[in-house]
């Protein structure tokens, strides 16, 4: 039992370790890259063409993107863009046309009334014409802004991207993977609701931290070609240490009560994380037992996802057999004979 607690600290502490130290390597991750590249350019610089190639290839401007543009990047749409417009509409527009209103209106009651209303549509309008085309933008440019800034952590490892089988397995491994995150984000909700409080929010906390950490990794995993259940098994045998961490993720998440507010701040923190992830060295030895917290959402997962394709195949073939078998024969079948 001693060893059991022994282990679990010590995991957990080196899991917090790796994702905050990690984020240390950033100012350095660029030079390492632009020097492996630079290596390679000399290896392929053989002959007297492959020379004059590379020398024209130096003089060239570089475009390439590089890590600590697509992390101010990151930081400053989310930060400085959509986080700060929430602090300009919510903080200072917001009171002071309270406080103008208040004043032009002079009765407190009428002006209870008018500013309730007022409020309510200003606030409707700023969500559905703002905040919401914001977001769902936001989601789309941090996607690709993510996949750069992993592509080029991973660069600097050395490790060659191991490629998926075909393309469709890659696209029903994304699928796959983001019902199974959405079902156990909801689990996560739901263990939190637990009667006694502290429980519940210390289960939903390490819901919350394996996930996060599954976030991170997931980037470093697929280039390695590691499909999702041995991911998942990854997170499970050495739970501990994926808790430390996403711990640290975790607590600074929950802090804002506005869900847009902490997407925000999940949005500014997760590039960092995803450097951490690259540069941990995760424990090779397992834990003393495994923690089976996806083995529900995996099924649920699984009984979804093979029922739709399940069912989008019967449809599709349903729909070969209608085209095959249609009562509309051909006009040349019900050509008459030619006349003697």
């Amino acid at each position: 039992m001693t060893d059991s607690v022994r282990a679990f600290l010590r995991n957990v502490a080196m899991g917090i370790k790796d994702s905050i130290l990690g984020i240390g390597t950033i100012s350095k991750l660029d030079a390492r890259i632009q020097q492996k590249r630079e290596e390679q350019r000399r290896r392929r610089a053989c002959g007297a063409l492959a020379q004059r190639r590379a020398q024209s290839a130096e003089r060239k401007p570089d475009n390439d993107p590089k890590v600590a543009s697509r992390i101010f990047q990151c930081c400053a749409w989310n930060g400085g863009v959509f986080w700060l417009s929430l602090f300009l509409f919510y903080r200072v527009f917001i009171p002071l046309l309270q406080t103008l209103t208040a004043k032009i209106i002079g009765d407190p009651s009428l002006h209870g009334s008018v500013w309730s209303w007022l409020e309510f549509i200003l606030t409707s309008v700023f969500s559905a014409l703002w905040v919401l085309p914001l977001f769902v933008l936001s989601k789309i440019v941090n996607a690709i802004w993510f996949q750069d800034i992993a592509d080029l952590a991973f660069e600097v490892s050395g490790c060659k991207v191991q490629p998926f089988p075909s393309v469709s397995k890659i696209i029903a491994d994304m699928l796959f993977n983001l019902l199974l995150q959405a079902l156990f984000l909801i689990q996560g909700m739901i263990v939190s609701l637990f009667p006694i409080d502290a429980i519940g929010q210390m289960v939903s906390l390490l819901h919350m931290s394996l996930l996060y950490s599954l976030y991170c990794f997931e980037y470093r995993w697929f280039n390695n070609g590691i499909e999702m259940h041995q991911r998942l098994s990854n997170i499970e045998r050495n739970w501990p240490y994926y808790f430390g961490f996403g711990l640290p993720m975790a607590l600074l998440t929950a802090l804002p009560s506005s869900y847009i507010i902490s997407g925000c701040l999940f949005s500014i923190l997760f590039p960092l994380f995803i450097i951490s992830a690259n540069e941990a060295k995760t424990p090779t030895k397992l834990y003393h037992f495994q923690l089976r917290l996806f083995s529900l959402v995996v099924l649920i997962s699984n009984k979804l996802f093979h029922k739709t394709v399940h069912l989008q195949s019967a449809l599709t073939s349903s729909a070969s057999s209608d085209r095959l078998s249609s009562p509309h024969t051909s006009p040349t079948r019900h050509r008459p004979p030619p006349t003697q």
